[in-house]
């Protein structure tokens, strides 16, 4: 699947639920679920009979949308968690709960994945001290992750010092006014927010 270039709203409205991809318009009256809360189309406010694999296809679809991944990424994060302990798809989630991209938009930093990526990407976060500009690089617990000096007197680093960070996850802790956080530990499933049946796209992928 090649990645998706139109009006991101679209991909929200597609699976029926926010999927949080425009930062703070998802909060807002704007929001395009709220506004138009039903599939785009011509024909997106027909009903549809849904069978076990259009339902599976769709909690898959989502978790690759929310976390913006496409479909190689998101399918080797399912092969690494078959591998290891426990529950696969909660090892899967965990597993890309942990990117760095994602850490980012977790603190506060960025105000959607799409930026924080970005973020990371143009090389502004540092890890342990050392600049990282991958944004699948998997953080562990006791991680440092902070704004590279070099890059703290930028506009939108200055502005946010003076940010209130809200809904901050119990693993993660972040000091706006020092612009630096850590790992304090791994996440677990309860930690994390999205409303995505993994167990269907473990059903999925097993077939």
């Amino acid at each position: 699947m090649a990645k998706h270039t139109g009006p991101v709203c679209k991909l929200c409205r597609r699976e029926g639920t926010k999927l949080f991809l425009k930062g703070d318009r998802c909060y807002s009256q704007q929001c395009a679920v709220e506004k138009r809360p039903t599939a785009p189309g011509q024909h997106g406010a027909a009903r549809k009979k849904a069978t076990a694999y259009s339902v599976q296809l769709r909690e898959k679809q989502k978790a690759k949308r929310a976390y913006g991944l496409m479909e190689k990424q998101f399918h080797s994060y399912y092969v690494k968690a078959s591998k290891m302990r426990g529950v696969t798809g909660e090892n899967m989630l965990i597993l890309i709960e942990r990117r760095l991209d994602n850490v980012i938009y977790r603190m506060g930093i960025g105000s959607s994945r799409a930026q924080s990526r970005q973020i990371v990407n143009h090389g502004h976060i540092t890890v342990n001290g050392e600049t990282v500009n991958i944004p699948s690089y998997l953080i562990k617990a006791g991680d440092t992750i902070a704004i590279k000096e070099t890059k703290k007197e930028k506009a939108f680093f200055e502005e946010l010092k003076r940010a209130k960070i809200a809904n901050l996850p119990k693993w993660l802790s972040f000091e706006p006014s020092e612009l630096k956080g850590k790992i304090e530990s791994i996440p677990a499933r309860e930690d994390i927010d999205l409303t995505i049946a993994e167990n269907m796209i473990v059903e999925l992928y097993s077939k």
